[in-house]
């Protein structure tokens, strides 16, 4: 494992999510200083998110043509000016366009960044759970710092939220001189794949999109509803509401550190499997909870237990499609878990025409879908080291299928 690279590479994912995060936490402003309308705002956030989330793996498939570093700078760079721009911007049609290429640099960072990240990482999967965990940090970072210099200099300071980008990039920068002239190469993912015998095998990568498809739903809409399940279904206050979102989201940053120490001890497919058969309950007692505390009690093994797998199904996805890991990571991380996004508009409507207990009733089975296409996925250990990737050794799992140039049988 190549630990100063892996945990430089973690730092521009704190800064890269850090972008996304400050989407949703610049709509209050925007509201109040712009007067822009709840329509208006959820466009914007639209631009954002589902945009990215879109085109991402178009980055996936370019990253996996020749090699193209350059865009993890370029991606939280561009992002930063998306950001910027939508803070300053004097229109509501030019607020939208910076949001929109706030989210095509959050794209475009992902698919080269998550690649780096494997290599640096070998076959750890806590490796890959630390450089996880550095997006759900910089997330959680971004109304902190959105809040600290809008609400001291207003829309108009917004350039300040661009300082993270610059300074990362100027390191950035700084790393490169220092290993121009080492006698290292890493192999392009064309080379790489030229050099292996490992075939993409798509039917099990489907499985797994699948499985993540239906973890999305499920997690998108706690996360959109449970304040306002604990205030109005049981009478909570709103700053327990509050507290049982941040609890959520801590609790998904230690599952997700969690699942990549189990991986790596027992297996991927331990905390695959283990994270969706401990959701399903959790996410009962969310639902279907008598008081506010059994709730919060509820939200945070929710949390817990959805991230789990986090880490394991990304190496997953890259190693049942060895030739492409970047299409791989933008379609487990992009494409897939913009479709929690597209389901949330028809569950919010099925919450005010029938209440939030059904709407949550409802994703519980979504979620029951994910543990059986969970309990059907196979883990694929390739035996044959990647060129430039160090050897792929790692654990196998209970139901491991080692690849001698195959693909893995379903």
């Amino acid at each position: 494992m190549k630990r100063g690279r892996l945990a430089f590479l973690t730092g521009t994912h704190i800064v890269n999510d850090l972008y996304q995060g400050a989407v949703p936490a610049l709509l209050p402003f925007l509201m109040s200083q712009r007067h822009y309308s709840y329509t208006a705002v959820s466009g914007i956030a639209l631009a954002a998110s589902g945009l990215s989330s879109v085109i991402q793996p178009l980055f996936g498939l370019l990253v996996d043509r020749r090699p193209r570093g350059w865009l993890i700078p370029a991606g939280f760079l561009t992002a930063a000016a998306g950001i910027t721009g939508a803070a300053m911007a004097d229109s509501y049609p030019l607020t939208w366009l910076c949001a929109a290429l706030a989210g095509i640099g959050i794209a475009a960072y992902h698919p080269p960044a998550t690649h780096q990240a494997r290599i640096a990482g070998g076959q750890s999967q806590r490796a890959m759970s630390l450089f996880s965990v550095g997006g759900t940090l910089g997330a959680s970072l971004a109304p902190a710092l959105v809040t600290l210099v809008v609400g001291s200099y207003g829309l108009g300071g917004g350039w300040l939220l661009a300082v993270p980008a610059l300074v990362t990039a100027a390191l950035w920068a700084a790393q490169a001189r220092r290993q121009r002239g080492r006698a290292t190469s890493t192999p392009t993912p064309a080379r790489a794949a030229a050099a292996s015998s490992h075939r993409d095998d798509w039917r099990a990568f489907g499985r797994l999109a699948a499985t993540t498809v239906a973890w999305s739903i499920p997690y998108v809409t706690v996360t959109s509803m449970l304040a306002l399940h604990i205030q109005r279904d049981l009478h909570g206050s709103t700053g327990l509401g509050a507290a049982a979102l941040t609890l959520l989201t801590l609790a998904g940053a230690a599952g997700t550190l969690l699942g990549g120490w189990l991986g790596d001890r027992h297996g991927r497919l331990a905390p695959i499997r283990t994270g969706y058969l401990l959701a399903v309950p959790a996410l009962a007692a969310v639902a279907f909870a008598p008081s506010a505390a059994v709730a919060v009690a509820g939200a945070v093994a929710f949390g817990l237990a959805m991230f789990l797998p986090f880490a394991p199904q990304v190496t997953l996805a890259q190693d049942y499609l060895p030739t492409r890991p970047g299409t791989a990571s933008g379609l487990t991380l992009g494409l897939a878990m913009s479709v929690g996004g597209l389901a949330a508009p028809a569950l919010g409507r099925l919450a005010d025409a029938h209440g939030l207990r059904t709407a949550l009733a409802v994703v519980l089975g979504v979620l029951v879908v994910a543990l059986g296409c969970a309990l059907c996925l196979r883990d694929r250990v390739l035996t044959e080291a990647e060129p430039g990737d160090g050897p792929e050794e790692g654990p196998a799992g209970p139901a491991a299928e080692p690849v001698t140039g195959g693909a893995v049988s379903g």
